[in-house]
């Protein structure tokens, strides 16, 4: 049994849940996210209170109960407080803007790298930290996590883009004789 999926879901105030079958839909101050659950889960509402059930108990949807019930609990603070993360850039010439829906790298290769914004997510470079906000968990870090893949910091120098606070392992290099 999932602790995490026994556990009723609290609606604050300003958010609307509507469960048209198996999609599940949440509007709030900041946008509106839906996300299609299993059928063979059970998302009731009642009042301000959301509770995930199983339709068969042993059924070999359990281990996934208690991920679909975080899943709606990320919806709904998508819709109240949003999401953030924040990466930063490392290296002498490393630099990135954003003009229009894209951002424009440059990260020491000989052409700059265009990367198109997806729809939903805001994007603001200061300095060379980039943050990254939005409604939907998962948008926000995927986009992240491939913002971060076009230039991975590199171990000696540590050159490259990385997490906000991230630590990276340096190695020392050749020695001198």
């Amino acid at each position: 049994m999932s602790r995490i999926g026994k556990k009723q879901i609290e609606i604050p105030a300003g958010v609307e849940v509507a469960i048209d079958g198996s999609i599940v839909k949440v509007k709030g101050p900041k946008g509106e996210i839906s996300r299609e659950i299993d059928s063979r889960l059970v998302v009731s509402k009642e009042g301000s209170v959301l509770s995930v059930s199983l339709l068969k108990v042993g059924d070999e949807l359990s281990p996934l109960w208690g991920t679909y019930a975080s899943h709606i609990v990320n919806m709904i603070e998508g819709v109240t407080r949003g999401f953030e993360k924040k990466l930063e850039i490392q290296g002498i010439g490393f630099k990135g803007e954003v003009k229009g829906n894209e951002i424009v790298f440059s990260l020491g290769f000989s052409h700059p790298l265009n990367v198109k914004i997806p729809a939903g997510l805001t994007v603001m470079i200061d300095k060379g930290i980039i943050t990254v906000s939005g409604t939907n968990k998962d948008n926000v870090g995927a986009f992240t996590a491939s913002i971060r893949d076009l230039k991975k910091p590199e171990p000696y120098k540590g050159k490259g883009i990385r997490y906000l606070g991230e630590h990276v392992i340096m190695k020392q290099g050749k020695k001198t004789v």
